[in-house]
C-alpha cells in the first residue's frame, strides 16, 4: 500500500503541473493580435522573470508581435557587450521573430546596480520618445482619444519582484510615461494596456510548479472580490501564465545557452526551483 502512495504521489503532482498549465492557456483571451513591449532593466529578467509569459504571448496561434526594451546592458561586472548579445539570443528562443525585437540601452542615466536609483523621469522620457503616437511626441492638445504605437506594455510591479531599485523604477517610469499620454484626456480610456508581474513572498518564490494552482486559486477570489469594480469591456484586470514542462524546459535553456555569462551557481537553483520560471501572474495596471 505504501509503495502505491509513493508512487501516486509524483503522478499527482505532473497531472496537477499539467492540467493548470493548459488551464491557464484559457486565462488571457484579451492578448491576442497586439503590439506587445516587455520592459526590463538587465540582460537576462526576461528568462529568469517573464519566460511563461513571453512563451504565452510569442505562440504563433496568438498573433501577437512582441518586442523586448531593456534599459540596462548590464554592465556592472564590464560585461556590457557579451550581455546584450545574449540578450537577443534568449529572446530569440523565447519566440521573439527577430533580433531587430530587442533593444537594449547602453546609457549613463540607467547603470545597472543595486545602489543605483534610475530617475523616473528619463524613463519615461524613453518610453515617450520610443512609442508615443506623432501627436503626442508634438505635444498637442485636443479633444480627440490619446494614441500611442504600442498596444500592451508589461513590466515589474511596485515591489520589483526582487526589491532590485533598477526594477522598481521601470514600474514609476512606466506610470509617469502613460500618465502623461493621459493628461488633459478624461473620459477616454489609456491606449496602452499596462501589465505587471506580481511580486511574492520569498517562500512561494522557490516552490516551482507547486505555486501555480496557489496563483490561480488567489487569481480567481481576486477576480470575485474586483467584479462590479471595474469596466467589464477593458478586459480581466488579472493573467496567469504557466509553462508546461517543454516550456519550463524552454525557459531553462534561455538562460544555460543563452545567458553563458550569468549562470553561476546560485543561478541554477534559480532555474531549477524558481516558481517564475515557471509562473507568471500579471496585474492590469488602471491609469
Amino acid at each position: 500500500m505504501e509503495y502505491y502512495t509513493i508512487l501516486a504521489i509524483p503522478i499527482l503532482v505532473m497531472t496537477v503541473w499539467f492540467l493548470t498549465a493548459n488551464l491557464s492557456r484559457t486565462s488571457h483571451p484579451n492578448f491576442t493580435n497586439k503590439s506587445i513591449v516587455l520592459l526590463i532593466a538587465h540582460p537576462d529578467d526576461e528568462a529568469m522573470f517573464f519566460s511563461p509569459t513571453l512563451l504565452a504571448l510569442t505562440a504563433p496561434e496568438a498573433g501577437n508581435h512582441v518586442k523586448i526594451l531593456c534599459l540596462s546592458n548590464g554592465n556592472a561586472d564590464g560585461l556590457g557587450h557579451v550581455r546584450e548579445k545574449e540578450l537577443i539570443v534568449s529572446g530569440q528562443i523565447l519566440g521573439l521573430r527577430s533580433k531587430d525585437d530587442v533593444l537594449t540601452l547602453d546609457s549613463p542615466d540607467f547603470v545597472d546596480g543595486m545602489d543605483t536609483k534610475w530617475d523616473v523621469e528619463r524613463i519615461a522620457n524613453v518610453l515617450r520618445q520610443a512609442f508615443n503616437s506623432q501627436e503626442a511626441q508634438k505635444g498637442r492638445e485636443s479633444d480627440d482619444a490619446p494614441t500611442a504605437t504600442v498596444q500592451v506594455l508589461i513590466t515589474f510591479d511596485r515591489s520589483g519582484v526582487s526589491k532590485h531599485p533598477n526594477h522598481i523604477a521601470l514600474y514609476h517610469g512606466a506610470r509617469a510615461w502613460l500618465n502623461g499620454i493621459m493628461k488633459g484626456k478624461r473620459g477616454w480610456r489609456c491606449p496602452v494596456e499596462f501589465h505587471t508581474l506580481t511580486s511574492i513572498s520569498i517562500v512561494r518564490k522557490y516552490t516551482s510548479f507547486v505555486d501555480a494552482p496557489i496563483a490561480m486559486l488567489l487569481g480567481f477570489l481576486g477576480g470575485l472580490k474586483d467584479t462590479g469594480r471595474h469596466d467589464k469591456s477593458e478586459g480581466r484586470k488579472q493573467a496567469l501564465f504557466v509553462n508546461d514542462i517543454g516550456q519550463w524546459r524552454q525557459g531553462q535553456k534561455a538562460m544555460t545557452k543563452a545567458h553563458k555569462s550569468q549562470m553561476r551557481w546560485f543561478r541554477w537553483g534559480w532555474i531549477t526551483f524558481g516558481r517564475y520560471m515557471v509562473v507568471n501572474d500579471l496585474k492590469r495596471e488602471i491609469i
